[in-house]
């Protein structure tokens, strides 16, 4: 077993997935630090404190705990701003480290900025850095097209001091080999997680009714957070595309606003749905709360997951667990978690129509729904968050007997 500090600067595993910074690493975060307590580990996880009133330490459960350290204004900041406070955090996690009087196994960061932070600390005291990059700016930029900033530079400090940089699947393991240059010996394969007590298989017309959605014509669920990246924009498109083909297809998205202009983007995604006269087609709907959100996985016909760039897909993991086949993206981790014909569909580019045919494709023959929708759940069985808390705990054991790898 282990004793791990957990960096999760931007945002806390205790926040509401799905606004402001808060998604998937978020539940990563919590559930992989749960499981890995399980096992008997204990978990201590860092994370900036957005609020006065938020506790010093918040017992999650035995062998889980959450250190709120400050860095800057005790409330939420644009993630883009944060940059400014990786040092204060990085020096008030260490006085918190070294106050507990406990040696640490190992630090595990999340995301780059708390990979920063983890990397100064990794050199402080002597341990083992493990990353996840979660989306590393190299990464999203071959697939979306967007510029490289100064953070890709920071990153690959990071990657080239960290001892193990994680991927959740082997299209991550190599994307981090070819385009960070991180060696293969040092990129374990951590897989995603499900629970299962929650995300599982159920009656459509109960979620529905629980939900209190008319049943008249299939249904798309879009989850995640609104902005730019996550593409619920073209989740409209092809909504529209179907509309235009006579078909009576709905769509619910599910998410609020995230990043400097995710309110802007969603006032465009409002704007366009009323510009398609398509309101009583889409639904808009709050973040819910992680466990609650598996009724929508339930009560839909199709996930559709049109994000430009993503290195977790968790939201098509949970979804196949459910039963509910899905329409993605082929990039990333989403083309290592769906297979084409078993639990749904991967779409290469961007156009409407086609994403309009991957989904009448996957609704239109109830034959083939069923037998997307039981493959669905035979593909998410294997992934369970003790299975990845013990494949961490591998990692982290296997690195203490090795010297710790050298900034060049």
């Amino acid at each position: 077993m282990a004793r791990l500090a957990v960096l999760s600067f931007h945002t806390s595993p205790l926040a509401q997935p799905g606004t402001g910074d808060g998604g998937g690493m978020n539940v990563y975060v919590r559930e992989l630090a749960a499981a890995s307590a399980r096992l008997g580990s204990d978990v201590d996880v860092y994370t900036r404190r957005e609020s006065p009133d938020a506790p010093d330490v918040v017992i999650v459960e035995p062998g889980v705990r959450v250190h709120h350290v400050d860095a800057g204004p005790s409330l939420p900041i644009d993630k883009e701003s944060l940059i400014e406070h990786v040092g204060e955090f990085t020096q008030g996690v260490l006085a918190t480290m070294t106050a507990e009087g406990e040696r640490y196994d190992a630090i595990h960061a999340n995301y780059w900025l708390s990979g920063i932070a983890g990397h100064a600390i990794k050199h402080e005291l002597d341990l083992p850095l493990l990353v996840t990059f979660h989306t590393a700016e190299k990464i999203k930029s071959s697939t979306s097209g967007e510029p490289l900033t100064e953070r890709h530079q920071a990153e690959a400090a990071i990657a080239a001091c960290a001892d193990a940089v994680l991927a959740s699947c082997d299209v991550e393991a190599r994307q981090l080999e070819d385009l960070l240059g991180v060696h293969g010996s040092r990129v374990p394969i951590v897989p995603l997680g499900v629970d299962h007590a929650f995300f599982g298989p159920g009656d459509r017309a109960q979620a529905r009714r629980a939900l209190a959605i008319e049943p008249d014509g299939p249904l798309l669920l879009f989850a995640g957070r609104l902005q730019a990246l996550k593409g619920a924009d073209l989740a409209i498109e092809a909504l529209a595309a179907l509309s235009r083909r006579g078909r009576n297809h709905r769509l619910v998205i599910v998410g609020g606003p995230s990043g400097s202009d995710g309110a802007t983007y969603e006032a465009l995604l409002h704007d366009r749905v009323r510009e398609l006269s398509m309101q009583s087609r889409v639904t808009f709907v709050q973040p819910q709360p992680h466990e609650l959100l598996s009724t929508f996985y339930r009560a839909a016909d199709v996930c559709i997951v049109p994000s430009r760039a993503e290195s977790f897909g968790l939201v098509a993991l949970e979804a196949s667990a459910c039963g509910t086949p899905v329409v993605a993206s082929d990039v990333g981790g989403l083309s290592a978690l769906v297979a084409d014909g078993v639990n749904g569909t991967l779409v290469a580019g961007r156009d409407p129509e086609e994403w309009a045919d991957a989904v009448e494709w996957a609704t239109e023959d109830s034959l083939r729904t069923m037998r997307l929708s039981t493959g669905a759940v035979l593909r998410a069985q294997p992934y369970t968050w003790r299975a990845a808390a013990e494949r961490l705990t591998e990692v982290v054991c296997a690195l203490r007997a090795t010297h710790l790898v050298t900034c060049a």
